[in-house]
C-alpha cells in the first residue's frame, strides 16, 4: 500500500502540527519527478508483486495537479501490480476542489476522496437534498457559522464546503467518507449532537470520528493554555465520543475501528492495511513505512521515515533514489508490539491467523490466556479472547489507550 504525501498547504490550520509547509511557489515538476522516482525505488526494493490501495496524503494532495497524481499511479503500476479495482484516496480541502479539479483527478485514477468540511446544526435545504457520494470531513459547528471555522483556520467557508461536497457527489457516487472532530473549545454536547444529526442527513457510507488534540506549538494549544479559549472537560469528550457511536450504529454503521464507521461494506481498504500490520510504502517528505527488503536480501521488517523537509529530501532522492532518513529492522517483539497496538483498534481485533503469521511459535493464548493482566481485563468485561482471537469488547474499545499498557507489559514478560 504506497502513500504519497505532498506537503505543501495554501495556510496551516490552528490545529495542525503534520509535516506541512507554506510556501510562496511550489516546483510541481520537481516534486512530481521525485514522487515517482522514490515510487519506483522504494517498490524496487521491497519486491511487492500487488498493490491493493493507493493514499494521497499530506498535506493537501488535492493543491497537485491531476497530472501529478497520474504519473505517481503509472508508477506504481509500472513497478507493481495495481489492480483496476484498488483503492485510490485524495485527501482534499474544500477551496482546491472545484467540480474541473475533480474532475481531472477522477480522470487519473482516484476512486476515493477526502474533503475537509465544517458543520454544526442544521444544513442549508440545498445540501441536504444533495445527491449521494464520495470522502468528506465534516468539523462539528453550525454550517453557516464561519467565526469557529476562522477560529480553526480552515481558509474556506461552510458554503464553499458543502458546494465541494456536492460537486465531489457527482462525480465519485458511493465513495464518500466523513471525518467528524470533537472536543473543539468552548463546543456544546447541544451542538455537537445536532452536527451528528445534520451529518447524517448527507453522509454516506463511511464516517471517522476524532478527538481534537490541542498538540503543543500549535496556535490552538497556545490560546487554550493561555485562557483565551475554554479547554473542553474530560467528561464532556467521552460523552460526546459515546453519544456519537450509539447515533451511527442506530443509524447502520459498523463500528470496525475505535474512529471508523462503514456500512454496506464500505470499510476503508488503505486503513485496514495498517491496523491489520500489512506492509505499507512512505513516499514524500516526512512519509512512514513498514516493509520488507526482499531486494537486499531481507528478512525482517523495517521501519522507515523519510526526510521531513522537501528540498532535502528532493536532494536526497535526486541523488540516491530515495529520501529516507532513518531505518531500522524491527525485532520480533517489537512487531507484536506493533500488532497488538494497532489489530485491537479494530472490531475483529487481532484474529489467531494474523498472530501466527508474527509469532509462529507463541500462540495468543500462551501469551495473553494464562493468569495476568490479560485474563482481568476479560474477567472486566473488557477484551474477549476465544476461537476468533483476541479482540475488545463495545466498553474496552472506548477506553483502549489505557488496557494496552497492561497487555504490553504481559506480552513483554512472555
Amino acid at each position: 500500500a504506497p502513500c504519497p504525501q505532498w506537503p505543501y498547504c495554501r495556510k496551516r490550520c490552528s490545529y495542525c502540527n503534520f509535516n506541512t509547509y507554506v510556501v510562496p511557489a511550489v516546483d510541481e515538476a520537481a516534486v512530481r519527478s521525485c514522487l515517482v522516482r522514490e515510487a519506483q525505488t522504494l517498490l524496487r526494493l521491497s519486491q511487492v508483486h500487488s498493490v491493493t490501495s493507493v493514499f494521497f496524503g499530506g498535506g493537501t494532495p488535492s493543491l497537485a495537479s491531476p497530472g501529478t497524481i497520474a504519473a505517481v499511479l503509472e508508477a506504481v503500476a509500472g513497478a507493481a501490480h495495481l489492480p483496476a479495482g484498488a483503492e485510490v484516496t485524495l485527501e482534499a480541502n474544500p477551496s482546491s476542489t472545484s467540480a474541473s479539479a475533480l474532475d481531472g483527478f477522477r480522470a487519473a485514477g482516484v476512486n476515493r476522496l477526502s474533503i475537509g468540511i465544517q458543520v454544526r446544526g442544521a444544513l442549508p435545504a440545498a445540501a441536504a437534498a444533495a445527491p449521494r457520494g464520495p470522502i468528506v470531513t465534516v468539523l462539528p459547528p453550525q454550517s453557516l457559522d464561519d467565526a469557529e471555522l476562522r477560529m480553526l483556520g480552515r481558509e474556506h467557508t461552510a458554503a464553499e464546503a458543502l458546494k465541494a461536497v456536492e460537486a465531489a457527489r457527482g462525480l465519485f457516487p458511493g465513495r464518500t467518507s466523513i471525518d467528524l472532530l470533537f472536543g473543539l473549545p468552548g463546543q456544546s454536547r447541544d451542538a455537537w449532537a445536532q452536527g451528528l444529526e445534520a451529518t447524517l442527513r448527507v453522509c454516506d457510507d463511511h464516517i471517522s470520528l476524532y478527538q481534537l488534540t490541542l498538540e503543543r506549538g500549535t496556535a490552538l494549544a497556545a490560546q487554550v493554555r493561555g485562557g483565551a479559549l475554554p479547554a473542553p472537560p474530560q467528561d464532556l469528550l467521552a460523552d460526546m465520543y459515546q453519544t456519537a457511536r450509539n447515533v451511527l450504529v442506530a443509524a447502520g454503521f459498523r463500528h470496525y475501528e475505535v474512529s471508523n464507521f462503514a456500512r454496506k461494506g464500505a470499510l476503508s481498504t488503505h486503513n485496514l492495511s495498517y491496523w491489520q500490520a500489512e506492509q505499507y510504502i512512505g513516499v514524500g517528505p516526512g512519509a512512514h513505512g513498514r516493509f520488507v527488503l526482499r531486494a537486499e536480501g531481507g528478512c525482517g521488517r523495517e521501519a522507515r521515515v523519510q526526510t521531513l523537509e522537501p528540498v532535502a529530501w528532493m536532494r536526497e532522492v535526486q541523488s540516491q533514489g530515495h529520501g529516507t532518513r532513518s531505518r531500522a529492522v524491527l525485532s520480533p517483539l517489537e512487531q507484536l508490539e506493533e500488532l497488538l497496538t494497532l489489530g485491537l483498534r479494530t472490531d475483529e481485533g487481532i484474529t489467531h491467523k494474523r498472530w501466527g503469521h508474527f509469532s509462529p511459535q507463541l500462540s495468543l493464548q500462551a501469551v495473553f490466556g494464562e493468569p495476568g493482566e490479560a485474563r482481568a481485563l476479560q474477567q472486566e468485561g473488557w477484551l474477549v479472547l476465544d476461537n476468533g482471537g483476541l479482540r475488545c469488547t463495545w466498553a474496552g474499545l472506548a477506553v483502549l489507550d489505557s488496557l494496552l499498557p497492561d497487555l504490553l507489559w504481559q506480552l513483554q514478560r512472555v
